[in-house]
């Protein structure tokens, strides 16, 4: 006899005489009968069909949102973590940048020199600023600069300088440039000096300086000098705009010059000392035949006899 058969036949009373019989000699009736007292104390519980439809409808579209939700959530975290991502990418890359790159500046009425890294030595003139790339330094010798300053180049790799009206270019010399708002002045004390301004190149020798004024007046002079008036504590001029002249001043001496009917396109030749306002402004003034006012750090320049 089958076992498994027999028992659930008689749960379900299907068993014949001769099978029940059989059952009650191998001992399992007792069991069985009490499992069938027990099963009968439990009821199942009665479930109304539509009111459960309902309820699964209802827990199920809940569940569905709460699952939208979340998803929403996730997204928006993760474009969150790759701005940061970005971010943080830039702002290394910035730092890097900014690490590699050496600057020198310099305010009102102050000078200041560095060694470069091939032993170079430059001096910048007031309200100048100098930078150059540390990692390339020996490969290529490139600098920008903006403003004024003396170069001693130390023989070696061709020296390049790059500023916004042209670029200068040496192997060993001394020279000045001086890169101002309309002005442009290279001048060569030693060795020799390329100078490109547009298309044009121009070389220059010892004694030998180029200048071009509101980009059209180009000039090719003399200097008897071994190096720049400035680094003296003088600034020179020969034959300048008066109103280079005065933004010279307002540098030197961290003044606000203003003018009050003079023709600031006349020309200027001559020079004022860095160590004294007064006298390096009646150094400009006086020749000019003009006149001046001075309250605290403002001044204004008079044609003589208009005021």
């Amino acid at each position: 006899m089958d076992k498994e058969k027999d028992i659930l036949k008689w749960f379900n009373g299907a068993l014949s005489e001769e099978e029940i019989k059989s059952l009650h000699e191998t001992g399992d009736v007792d069991t069985l009968e009490k499992i069938n007292f027990y099963g009968a104390q439990f009821e199942v519980p009665k479930r109304d069909v539509e009111a459960a439809l309902n309820d699964f409808k209802t827990n199920y579209l809940t569940k569905t949102k709460k699952e939208e939700t979340k998803v929403r959530k996730l997204n928006i975290s993760f474009i969150s973590k790759i701005a940061a991502a970005v971010l943080l990418l830039v702002t290394v890359s910035y730092l890097l940048l900014s690490n590699n790159t050496f600057t020198l500046e310099t305010s009102f009425a102050q000078n200041k020199q560095i060694s470069l890294p091939d032993g170079s030595e430059v001096t910048l003139n007031a309200g100048s600023k100098l930078s150059y790339v540390k990692d390339s330094w020996e490969k290529e010798r490139n600098l920008e600069l903006d403003g004024e300053a003396f170069f001693k180049v130390s023989k070696g790799e061709k020296f390049t300088v790059q500023m916004d009206e042209g670029t200068v270019q040496v192997l060993g010399t001394q020279f000045n440039i001086k890169d101002r708002k309309n002005y442009f002045d290279v001048q060569c004390f030693e060795g020799k000096v390329s100078v490109t301004y547009g298309k044009e190149t121009v070389i220059l020798t010892k004694g030998k300086a180029f200048r071009i004024v509101n980009e059209k007046d180009v000039n090719v002079y003399d200097i008897t000098s071994e190096n720049p008036s400035w680094m003296q504590n003088e600034s020179t001029f020969d034959r300048v705009p008066l109103s280079q002249v005065i933004e010279e001043l307002e540098r030197q001496y961290d003044i606000v010059i203003k003018t009050n009917d003079v023709d600031t396109t006349q020309l200027y030749t001559g020079t004022f000392a860095h160590n004294n306002k007064e006298l390096a402004l009646q150094s400009v003034t006086i020749p000019l035949r003009m006149t001046y006012t001075i309250e605290d750090k403002k001044v204004i320049f008079y044609n003589h006899g208009s005021k």
